[in-house]
């Protein structure tokens, strides 16, 4: 994802900041709106109701020209749209896309917002908006949107929360290795060991309503499915 801001690019976040800022903020929503985080993450509530953000759907590749343009996101006004492409009213198959974008561009707000300074001069461009913070794509990924991706991750996907659907669906917190899974079949070119690993993780993934792909990344993360069996000789 590329983006676009006036503030040069981001300082180093460490990822264990990132995700204790994820945490932070499903904890105030939990707090302020007297409920419990359960699944899926209602990152939409989060959003709106918690950060008071506006939130639309739009069409963002028109708007920029671009085709594979996802999000972006306005700091003054407050504002996040995402491209209509992503519309899981439209298609449903788009929902767990949908919600990561989201997600990442909540990241945005919380870790980026004190270093963008609008530009006066570009006030009346998209629609009286200005231009927008970040331009967020499928394509290129410099270090400030690994970092909102990594913060969308951690607040779709909470450790405490995938840990225990885990022992849920598998009975116990060991692994799940590779080589335990069938061969992949298909796939169109793509990585035979993720298409393998991708579909183990789609019930998951369908629980949280992320994508197949962001599931088995986490739960690669928390160890808890391997490319290979771990060697214990010392």
């Amino acid at each position: 994802m590329n983006w676009r801001s006036s503030a040069g690019e981001v300082p180093f976040i460490p990822e264990k900041r990132i995700e204790q800022d994820a945490e932070l903020l499903l904890a105030e929503y939990a707090r302020d709106q007297g409920v419990a985080v359960s699944l899926p993450v209602p990152i939409e509530e989060v959003l709106e109701v918690q950060l008071k953000l506006t939130f639309e759907i739009d069409d963002l590749r028109g708007t920029f020209g671009n085709p594979d343009v996802l999000g972006a996101i306005w700091f003054k006004n407050g504002l996040v749209k995402v491209d209509a492409s992503l519309d899981p009213h439209t298609f449903p198959q788009m929902l767990g896309r949908f919600r990561f974008t989201l997600a990442h561009e909540v990241g945005h707000w919380r870790l980026h917002r004190q270093l963008y300074r609008e530009d006066p001069s570009q006030a009346h461009l998209f629609g009286g908006h200005g231009q927008p913070a970040f331009v967020c794509r499928s394509s290129d990924k410099p270090s400030v949107e690994w970092q909102a991706d990594n913060f969308a991750s951690y607040a779709l996907m909470p450790k405490k929360l995938v840990v225990a659907a885990w022992q849920e669906w598998q009975g116990s917190l060991d692994p799940v290795i590779l080589s335990s899974l069938p061969p992949a079949t298909g796939g169109g070119g793509r990585d035979p060991d993720n298409i393998r690993l991708d579909r183990f993780a789609k019930p998951l993934a369908e629980r949280f309503e992320v994508s197949a792909e962001a599931m088995r990344i986490r739960l690669e993360k928390l160890g808890l499915l391997m490319r290979e069996r771990p060697n214990t000789l010392f």
